[in-house]
């Protein structure tokens, strides 16, 4: 930008005035006739700020159009991807910065004192509307409706996270060194090309390990390692990475799961770059970057809690960034992780380390990574075959309530079938949880299937991973063809039906507190998931997403591919259905729920939803005709 000619110190002139002129000989502000430079400066509040003053907070980027109109500023980036950046007079940051993805999200104080002109984001888009020349500075912002300050933008980011290829978002090629390379030559490396982080690869240049700033402050300065030392010897090996044709979306998420903020970008197994939350920070203190980094800041449950308390707006927000259903579940899902990793390691501080080994399970809708805003909670803890009742139980009771009550505290309430790692007949070694899947798969009695449907979605949070791989497998194995507990399974499914009328048309509730609605999840999600798990079982998969379960069962013909792209289709549109229904309830202060009146859809909506109930239908009788006829 060129220097703006500031108003003149102490100058006792009308500052309206004084801002206008100022505009005259700026690039972008320039382009204004003298009518609009002065109408603009109007809506501008000027404010003047000493020397190492905060002049613009990383999160509040999007709120406004900062002109820094006298004086120096200097930008930080929070990931240390690229030096301070010194700003000058006439610079713009904010809403500019936020659309460029360039320094957005950057905190930016004043190095001297300064004045700055603040303009709020829905008054530029405004502008922007009104004066044709601004759309060529401020191009995001002038199309489509906004909803809110900010709101353009806001959508215009999260579709791309969502939709734009990550390889796309990569911003240079990737520096890449062998393991037997030196420390030092690793932080002169990184120093040289202005970067956090470096790649190691093999000598066919695959990836093999990661090493960034952190790991040299970390575990060689903190302790005094011997810069001489190979990098192999301090890296992170086998790293979390995505492929470059994935959507962003993707690498958002591995960075909410695992708490980190470099992720490899690879082709064929070769790194193309490096993507980080510098690159992909939607800027807005709803992202799932930045609720993980929160949460994992956080010293108590009462902290976690108000944490917590952003993910319906975490929802809304990606309701109104039209983010797919699938999308959606599984970020709101990595939150949950998030808090009960963070649960169970302030447990852990409090308890002390486990005596034995164990790993957290989450079940149910957490396991599918199929999670909104209202949830509950399903969880167990698969215990080493060396845990001792009398040595070992009290703390892992301990640990358990405190992990269980900690996400009740967060939202997530107790199960009212108390199917929790705090009762203690799901707190149980490996052993025993073997025992419980045999006795359910040879006598699949009602409570025992209603168990099963609850346990066989799994998926493990945090701890020894290894004791729930091994139990998946035996229950696989037990499962896989086993025509007589298919059948009870199929018999069980069966109890939750679309609500089709006898003439095939919708059919709401009659009477009571939901009169008139429908209920998305027990009589439209819940039949597609059962189907998806009798697939699942039938053929011994281990996929636990509903999602990823038909795609499988297409794969080995537990179900046509047209069947199962009929109720992949169909578990998205009931899905966003729900979802957009509980960002309706929150926006009004409601408590969401699943209950849904048909009558405030388009009439393409309840001929879509009809269509998808009708496929359910038939796909269920098919699986009785197959399983259950003649056997009971």
């Amino acid at each position: 930008m060129n220097p703006a000619a500031p108003p003149a110190a102490g100058h006792a002139g009308d500052p309206v005035t004084d801002l206008a002129r100022a505009m005259s000989t700026h690039r972008v502000f320039s382009a204004l006739d003298e009518a609009d430079r002065h109408a603009l400066a109007a809506d501008m509040a000027v404010e003047r700020l000493d020397a190492a003053a905060l002049v613009l907070a990383g999160e509040d980027h999007h709120l406004q159009l900062c002109w820094l109109v006298q004086g120096l500023a200097q930008a930080r980036d929070p990931e240390g991807e690229a030096a301070d950046l010194l700003l000058q007079p006439g610079e713009l940051i904010g809403a500019i910065s936020a659309q460029a993805c360039a320094v957005a999200a950057w905190p930016v104080h004043a190095v001297s004192a300064v004045t700055v002109a603040r303009l709020p984001q829905d008054a530029l888009l405004r502008w922007c509307e009104r004066v044709r020349a601004l759309r060529f500075f401020f191009p995001g912002l002038a199309s489509g409706p906004a909803t809110g300050p900010g709101a353009q933008s806001e959508h215009g980011m999260r579709m791309s996270l969502i939709t734009r290829p990550v390889g796309s978002l990569l911003r240079h090629a990737p520096v890449t060194m062998s393991p037997g390379d030196t420390i030092r030559q690793a932080a002169r490396a990184m120093r040289d090309a202005r970067i956090s982080s470096v790649l190691i690869v093999d000598a066919e240049q695959r990836l093999t390990g990661l090493i960034t700033d952190r790991d040299l402050r970390n575990r060689v300065v903190a302790d005094g390692l011997d810069i001489e030392r190979p990098l192999a010897d301090i890296a992170t090996l086998a790293p979390v990475s995505v492929q470059s044709r994935e959507p962003a979306f993707q690498a958002l998420l591995l960075m909410a799961r695992h708490n980190i903020h470099h992720v490899p970008v690879v082709e064929n197994e070769r790194p193309v770059g490096m993507i980080t939350t510098t690159d992909l920070t939607e800027h807005y203190s709803t992202s799932a970057v930045h609720l993980v980094r929160e949460i994992h800041l956080q010293p108590d449950t009462e902290g976690l809690a108000a944490v917590a308390g952003k993910v319906r707006g975490l929802q809304r927000s990606l309701v109104d960034a039209d983010a797919t259903a699938y999308s959606s579940a599984h970020i709101i899902t990595a939150i949950t992780d998030a808090l009960t990793e963070r649960l169970l390691q302030l447990a852990q501080a409090r308890l002390g380390p486990a005596p034995v080994d164990f790993v957290w399970v989450a079940a149910g809708s957490q396991a599918r990574n199929e999670q909104t805003a209202r949830s509950d909670q399903d969880n167990c803890l698969v215990l080493d075959d060396a845990f001792d009742e009398a040595l070992h139980g009290e703390y892992f009771a301990a640990l358990s309530r405190f992990v269980c009550d900690g996400l009740a505290q967060c939202g997530y309430i107790h199960c009212p079938g108390e199917m929790m790692a705090m009762t203690p007949t799901w707190r149980q070694p490996l052993q025993r949880w073997s025992q419980y899947f045999r006795s359910w798969t040879d006598r699949p009695e009602p409570k025992a299937l209603m168990l099963t449907c609850v346990f066989f979605d799994q998926r493990a949070v945090q701890g020894h991973g290894a004791l729930l791989d091994a139990l998946r497998r035996e229950m696989l194995a037990r499962t896989r063809g086993n025509r007589i507990f298919l059948a009870h399974m199929v018999s069980n499914a069966l109890g939750h039906t679309p609500p089709l009328g006898l003439f095939g048309q919708i059919s709401t509730a009659r009477s009571g507190e939901h009169r008139g609605t429908i209920d998305l999840k027990h009589q439209g999600i819940v039949p597609i998931v059962d189907l998806a798990r009798v697939y699942a079982l039938a053929g011994g998969h281990e996929a636990v997403n509903t999602h990823d379960r038909l795609m499988v069962a297409a794969d080995s013909r537990e179900v046509s591919a047209q069947s199962a792209h009929d109720l992949r289709d169909g578990l998205e549109f009931l899905s966003m259905l729900r979802i957009r229904h509980q960002a309706r309830q929150i926006e009004q202060g409601q408590v969401p729920d699943n209950f849904l009146n048909p009558d405030t859809l388009s009439n393409l909506e309840r001929r879509q939803l009809k269509d998808v109930f009708v496929v359910v239908q038939e796909l269920q009788n098919v699986l009785s005709k197959r399983y259950v006829a003649g056997r009971f």
